[in-house]
């Protein structure tokens, strides 16, 4: 299952720390942010919780970028 989500991010390297956190979480088969629509395109895991997996990938980013923002 592939979802998109509105994200709120300050500058492109951000962007792409965000992406590799995504991309490490549990239930994460693929992730791509793209600064430019500030979007970020997730691809789950077959059987994953796409909801509890986003709250991860969610807490994932914030210790990376703490004022970044995913609209789930």
């Amino acid at each position: 299952m592939r979802k998109s989500y509105k994200i709120e991010v300050d500058c492109a390297n951000c962007a792409n720390k965000m992406e590799e956190a995504a991309r490490k979480t549990p239930g994460v088969a693929d992730a791509v942010v793209n600064f430019m629509t500030l979007k970020m395109n997730v691809e789950f895991e077959e059987g994953a919780d796409a909801k509890k997996v986003m709250g991860e990938v969610r807490k994932s980013c914030k210790k990376i970028e703490d004022d970044c923002e995913i609209y789930l």
